[in-house]
């Protein structure tokens, strides 16, 4: 066997084992993707009425709440980064850290100091290797979040904000930055603001009367971290279906990459056994006919 026939066969049983691990990852995923959109359509009504009811609250009542009062002269803010874990997602991850860098240049144009929160492997990294401060991380759930990751997450955003934005511990605003999922081939990193409530928008209340027992604040003090924890959560839920719709589109991708690489290799593997044929062919022409003139010239 010829030496470059040798080379396209070993090229061949490479990408073949490479496409059994690709088109293995594009089934998983597939099959995870429907479990988590389903995760997202019913954390999303609760999320989102959660949401209109903490502002309708907090713009009925006549009560200055630290978590619904924008800061007059903010000095600090807080950004939330939600990427994967694992890698081979195509651009995924990198979006949401791109989408990362222009929230907080845009926060640092206004003045503001920015600490990062990061969830997910890639993130970290990135801001590891690029010797970048980060507040406070977390890995290991990013495919599959659960609320008490999302508990987690919330409870050191809300001690961040109730704290002195003049220490280094506190700020005056909670940024997040996540993919919303939209349809399996379209998902959009989103960047949205958490605190205060004030930043948000507004919310249509006209018509309504709300009756406060024990206070307005007290009702806010209860609402408010319930609030936190459910945008938290609905973002990593989405998060996580963008996360495994972005790694089946690049694992179909690089198996279909992987066919054609394949059909290539192949064709060039069986040019080159035929060159290989013809070579052998001619030699033994060539032998017969230098012996048939050998033994005309004995005789």
């Amino acid at each position: 066997m010829g030496a470059q026939l040798r080379i396209y066969r070993r090229r061949m049983r490479s990408v073949k084992a490479t496409k059994k691990i690709t088109r293995a990852m594009e089934l998983i995923s597939a099959s995870r993707i429907v479990k988590a959109q389903q995760r997202v359509q019913a954390s999303s009504p609760y999320s989102t009425e959660l949401t209109n009811a903490v502002r309708a609250v907090a713009l009925s009542s006549n009560t200055s709440h630290p978590l619904t009062s924008a800061a007059e002269h903010p000095k600090r803010a807080a950004v939330l980064i939600i990427t994967a874990d694992r890698g081979m997602a195509g651009a995924y991850s990198n979006a949401a850290i791109k989408e990362g860098d222009l929230l907080i240049a845009s926060l640092k144009a206004r003045g503001l100091e920015v600490d990062a929160f990061l969830v997910g492997r890639k993130a970290v990294n990135f801001y590891r290797f690029r010797d970048r401060a980060i507040k406070a991380s977390w890995t290991g759930f990013s495919d599959n979040p659960t609320f008490e990751s999302a508990r987690e997450v919330s409870a050191a955003l809300i001690t961040t904000f109730l704290s002195d934005s003049g220490t280094p511990e506190g700020v005056d605003e909670l940024h997040i930055i996540f993919t919303r999922f939209k349809s399996m081939i379209l998902q959009e990193p989103i960047a949205d603001v958490l605190l205060p409530l004030g930043s948000t928008g507004e919310a249509e209340v006209a018509g309504s009367t709300y009756e406060f027992e024990s206070s307005a604040e007290s009702v806010l003090n209860a609402l408010l971290p319930r609030y936190v924890e459910a945008r938290v959560f609905n973002a990593m839920l989405q998060s996580a279906a963008s996360e495994h719709a972005a790694r089946r589109r690049a694992m179909k991708s690089a198996t279909d990459n992987a066919d054609e690489l394949i059909k290539s290799l192949t064709r060039l593997a069986n040019a080159a056994r035929q060159a290989e044929i013809t070579q052998e062919i001619s030699e033994i022409v060539g032998g017969a006919d230098a012996l048939a003139s050998a033994s005309a010239g004995s005789e």
